[in-house]
């Protein structure tokens, strides 16, 4: 076989439907965000970042900064192989106290990112549960149907966010089987939030674990960032809480909250975290920095919020088809790959707005758009050029006004 003709083959027709992803290089300016310096063909351009998960700027707090700086000096790069090898540091342990605090929960375990955590978690419990049943929103992120899969565990989906289908497919299994359900509280592409609450009373009600994975929601809901789930004081109703530091908390590293129990047996067993280098002290030290600080300024998540909203109604009022979103996630409906990604061209170049498209398979098929992440530190000075840039785009590419039913 030409394996290279192959991968070549397959490379054209991604191109081909406008899906072939490019990666802008782009260098992060400390203390200038969302400003980033755009590398391309020798030259560099400052442009706008529209498009970070770096939700609340954490990632360039001067507090982070410090902690992660005072922790490299002190003890140096790396953790030195896994925790069963090297030990577990004791910025590892803090943070993992921290986070149990945050959730209201016994024990939390630390791993390298959040799609680890996610695929290890459940595929360690998958696996070992004897005859579980793994029930899972039609929309789950990758990183938890990965870890499904790889438990080889009997995978049920429901529809997405749909309470009376799980409630109907729980009731026809054998009640005797371990079950997990398993769902997002923020789904990060349509900006949706899960009936939480409801889903966990279901679950319960037929024995089921409950699985949540707050990723874009830790840090940004409730009144100490705990989430959703806190924001609608169903914590408690959840089992095992799964969520990231590289998002709201800026810096990089994924983790599970639950009881004691449950955290050991995962720590114990799950070969996603025994086998995989621990993250730096430095990355623990800054995200300890940023769970602390995030937890006691709550101002930061109103702004967030507050952000979002004028961005939507900007984006209203100039006709530009912004699609319902409940959250801090505003996506912009375009229904086509290649004019998606040449809407994102289009603003980098013309407009020195960095945008990415997302397409296919992260989304449905003519469901393509530009997703955009407003911050606490977007003005309304870089709204507004925004707004003028997507109009202009807009019309260039014979673009439709509203947003798909």
């Amino acid at each position: 076989m030409d394996y290279n003709a192959f991968f070549q083959a397959h490379l054209d027709r991604l191109r081909d439907e406008g899906r072939y992803r490019v990666f802008a290089e782009l260098e992060r300016i400390a203390g200038a965000f969302p400003r980033a310096r755009h590398h391309r063909d020798g030259t560099v351009r400052e442009v706008t970042v529209w498009c970070s998960n770096d939700y609340l700027a954490m990632g360039q707090h001067p507090v982070v900064l410090e902690a992660m700086r005072e922790a490299v000096g002190a003890q140096g790069s790396g953790a030195g192989g896994t925790r069963n090898i090297s030990g577990t540091n004791s910025l590892h342990a803090e943070l993992e106290r921290e986070l149990a605090a945050l959730h209201g929960k016994e024990s939390a375990l630390v791993f390298t990112s959040g799609y680890v955590a996610n695929e290890t978690t459940l595929q360690t419990l998958g696996a070992m549960l004897p005859g579980c049943e793994i029930f899972s929103d039609a929309l789950n992120h990758a990183s938890m149907i990965e870890g499904m899969r790889h438990s080889r565990a009997t995978r049920r989906v429901f529809r997405h966010n749909d309470v009376r289908h799980l409630e109907e497919m729980l009731a026809g299994c054998d009640p005797e089987r371990p079950r997990i359900v398993a769902y997002e509280s923020v789904y990060s592409m349509d900006g949706d939030i899960a009936p939480i609450g409801a889903l966990a009373d279901v679950a319960h009600r037929h024995g089921a674990l409950v699985y949540l994975d707050e990723v874009h929601a830790v840090g940004m809901y409730g009144l100490n960032g705990a989430g959703v789930a806190e924001r609608d004081g169903v914590a408690g109703k959840i089992d095992i809480v799964q969520g990231t530091l590289a998002k709201a908390f800026g810096v990089i590293g994924g983790y599970i909250a639950a009881s004691a129990a449950t955290v050991d047996f995962v720590r114990s067993c799950g070969s996603g975290f025994i086998f995989t280098t621990a993250l730096p002290p430095s990355i623990a030290a800054g995200a300890l920095a940023s769970v602390r600080h995030v937890r006691a300024h709550p101002e930061l998540r109103v702004r967030h919020q507050e952000r979002a909203a004028s961005l939507k109604r900007k984006l209203a009022a100039a006709g530009l088809p912004a699609m319902p979103s409940a959250t801090h996630i505003v996506p912009v409906f375009v229904g086509d790959a290649a004019l998606c990604k040449e809407a994102s061209d289009l603003l980098l170049e013309r407009h020195a707005i960095y945008v990415q498209p997302i397409n296919y398979p992260t989304v449905p098929r003519g469901t393509e758009r530009l997703r955009l992440t407003p911050t606490p530190l977007h003005g309304d000075a870089e709204m507004d050029r925004l707004v003028d840039a997507l109009r202009d785009v807009w019309a260039r590419l014979g673009l439709a006004t509203r947003a798909a039913a």
